[in-house]
C-alpha cells in the first residue's frame, strides 16, 4: 500500500464500490471545500488490469467533485490515492465499506465549536459558509 498522485483520467469507479452507481452522485455538499482546498482525503483505488489504470474502491464522490472542480480549474489534474493490491471484489468491497461506514459525523456542538475557533482565527463567516456549502 502506498500513496501516489494519480491523474484524473486514469481513475473510474469499480463496480466492487458500495456506491457504484449509473449516475454521477450529488456532491454539492463537499464542492466548495473541493475547489477551495482540494481533495485531502485520498481516495483508495486498486490497479484495474489496463497499465496505469486504477479503479476507485472508495472516494466516488471526491471524484465527481474533483471532476466538476476541473471545469473551472485547469490545474486540477491529479488525485491523492492510496494504492491497495489487486484483490478480489469481495476485498474492494470490504475497504468500501469500511471507508463508509466507519466515519462518525460530529455532533452539532462539536461543530459549532469548531466553527467558531475558525471566526476567532480571523475567517469570515462568509467564506465558512460558501468553504461547507451552508
Amino acid at each position: 500500500m502506498h500513496i501516489d498522485y494519480i491523474p484524473i483520467d486514469r481513475l473510474a469507479v469499480s463496480k466492487a464500490n458500495m456506491r457504484a452507481g449509473k449516475k454521477p452522485p450529488d456532491v454539492s455538499d463537499i464542492l466548495p471545500s473541493v475547489i477551495k482546498r482540494g481533495v485531502i482525503i485520498p481516495l483508495i483505488v486498486r490497479p484495474s488490469g489496463s497499465d496505469g489504470d486504477f479503479e476507485i474502491c472508495a472516494g466516488k464522490r471526491r471524484y465527481f467533485a474533483s471532476l466538476e472542480a476541473a471545469k473551472e480549474d485547469e490545474s486540477v489534474r491529479t488525485l491523492p490515492c492510496i494504492v491497495v493490491g489487486e484483490g478480489d471484489d469481495a476485498e474492494a468491497l470490504e475497504i468500501s465499506m469500511i471507508e463508509n461506514m466507519l466515519r462518525q459525523d460530529p455532533d452539532p456542538v462539536t461543530q459549532w465549536e469548531s466553527f467558531t475557533r475558525l471566526v476567532k482565527e480571523g475567517r469570515a463567516v462568509d467564506d465558512i459558509a460558501a468553504t461547507f456549502a451552508l
